[in-house]
């Protein structure tokens, strides 16, 4: 019996381009949720409790740090008790048997690594690393005591803040080259859990697709990229698809 039967795709029309060709995953918070992380935007998000233009714009940030920290200190908090799920245990499968050659996400969780894929580019960064705006040292949240905010640099007594990108940063430049690289590459990519609204990531595919590549999708709803550049809609949880997936690349 085919899992995947409601969407009336065989098993080979998905699995076509796997392998020996390059494929990229591009992730977006949707594949977080099953781990306890909520998107950012949308019902029950953070972005309902916080204005984003206060607390997660950089030059407010510089302006009033400790506001800011009052959100992000709870984000952290969810992020240290977060799991990896099945959808992110299966990307870090594929990759290790070679069915993948990277990730590209828009998270800024950690999950992916916690789940063993070893070539993930963060396209927003990561929040569980700290940076100094002052000298640029770079610290692991846990090495920081955040009982006071903001938190300082050990080394200059600089401000600390998250190094994840925040509204009137640019993304950070190695990893726009290098999604912008595997985007072009790539002969498949699996987007995942992403709107498809957020630019510049928004962008990438369109970027694979105008370079021959496949897209297949998989959202639990239709998105922006359903009807514009997707070849493949796969609707539904990603912790539920991508293990079936996984399973028959194994198959």
């Amino acid at each position: 019996m085919n899992p995947l039967g409601r969407y009336h795709i065989e098993r080979e029309d998905i699995l076509r381009g796997f392998a020996p060709k390059k494929v990229v995953a591009l992730t977006g918070a949707g594949i977080s949720v099953a781990s306890g992380i909520s998107p950012f935007r949308g019902p029950g998000g953070l972005w309902e409790k916080y204005d984003p233009e206060e607390v997660a714009n950089i030059e407010n940030f510089r302006r009033n740090p400790r506001s800011s920290w009052v959100m992000l200190k709870e984000v952290l908090e969810v992020v240290e008790k977060a799991l990896p799920n099945s959808a992110h245990l299966s990307l870090a499968r594929m990759e290790k048997k070679g069915f993948i050659s990277s990730v590209i996400t828009q998270n800024i969780d950690g999950l992916h690594q916690k789940a063993g894929n070893k070539t993930v580019i963060e396209y927003h960064g990561n929040t569980t690393r700290l940076v100094c705006l002052s000298c640029s040292a770079l610290f692991s949240y846990r090495e920081i005591d955040l009982g006071s905010l903001p938190p300082y640099c050990p080394a200059c007594g600089g401000v600390l803040k998250p190094d994840a990108v925040f509204f009137g940063e640019p993304i950070p430049k190695a990893a726009l080259l290098q999604a912008h690289a595997e985007a072009q590459q790539c002969r498949v990519m699996l987007v995942i859990g992403t709107s498809g609204m957020v630019q510049p990531a928004a962008g990438l595919p369109f970027l694979a697709k105008k370079n021959g590549a496949r897209i297949i999708e998989v959202n639990p709803e239709r998105s922006y990229l359903t009807s514009s550049v997707t070849d493949i809609f796969l609707q539904g949880k990603a912790e539920e698809i991508l293990p079936i997936i996984d399973e028959w690349l194994n198959g």
